[in-house]
């Protein structure tokens, strides 16, 4: 039957850490101990890829390129890429139990899939250490999926890989890449969807593309709201989504939309 088989979610940003804050302030203190001060924005660009290969894409960035050579006289090497990423686990490990609390609405639409009979996977940027502590707490306050899988299971190949994807579906028995819907709030979870060939959602509000907090979101006003909302949308779709939701809560409407569109013989990619 032509029908949406099962949903397979980030994480961080998406189930979980509304604003995806962990890692965040732990990527500018690492490269601020080492003499770099990087942007927010700059530290949150990577985001949703595995934690070593998002180091290494700040420090590929022209800027932060640029001051790496400017003090210390060299280009950055791998030496420097693993000498941050040893910095980096501990320092978030310290703190990742505290950035665990299901985003409103997930424990509900979760339940409600799981109760129409869908499967419910999870892939991420965290390492299988680093998922240890946000799978326990977060089952501990109600969120669990059937399952999860992490760059380690795949080879150190994360976002934009595919991999993940495709660990969930063998595991979870689904029997085509267009009977699944991979939901992110990431440019990397959009790009990991589509290079898995499945339907790629990103969820706007409380997504590290957005990069606000929930009170600074709510503190914006309608317009300002609008304008971050569409600006997310826009990035979403650029890079190849084939919807955006603003909150999980949408996303029983838009899985039916998708049967419809699969009654219809559509496939992932074609829009409409």
């Amino acid at each position: 039957m032509n029908r949406v088989e099962g949903v397979i979610l980030d994480w961080a940003g998406t189930a979980v850490d509304y604003g995806c804050f962990a890692p965040v302030n732990v990527f500018v203190d690492i490269f601020k101990n080492a003499g770099i001060e990087v942007t927010m924005e700059e530290a949150r660009a990577p985001m949703g890829m595995l934690k070593i290969d998002h180091i290494r894409a700040m420090l590929s960035m022209p800027r932060v390129s640029a001051l790496w050579e400017a003090k210390y006289g060299r280009a950055f090497d791998e030496q420097d890429v693993e000498r941050l990423y040893a910095e980096f686990e501990p320092a978030l490990m310290t703190s990742l139990s505290e950035y665990t609390d299901p985003i409103p609405g997930v424990i509900e639409i979760v339940a409600a899939l799981k109760a129409q009979g869908l499967k419910i996977g999870s892939t991420t940027g965290y390492t299988s250490s680093m998922m240890e502590v946000v799978a326990a707490n977060a089952r501990q306050k109600g969120y669990s999926p059937d399952i999860y899988f992490t760059p380690d299971n795949t080879r150190s190949k994360g976002r934009p890989y595919p991999y993940m994807i495709y660990r969930n579906m063998e595991a979870l028995q689904l029997s085509a890449s267009w009977k699944v819907v991979k939901v992110g709030d990431t440019v990397s979870d959009v790009k990991e969807g589509v290079n898995a060939g499945v339907w790629s959602v990103g969820v706007v509000i409380g997504s590290s593309e957005m990069g606000l907090s929930m009170d600074e979101f709510q503190a914006m006003s309608e317009s300002e709201r609008e304008a971050a909302i569409s600006k997310v949308e826009q990035r979403f779709i650029w890079h190849g989504a084939d919807f955006t939701i603003r909150t999980m809560r949408e996303l029983s409407q838009l899985i039916e939309r998708i049967n419809d569109m699969l009654a219809q013989g559509k496939r992932p990619g074609i829009r409409g």
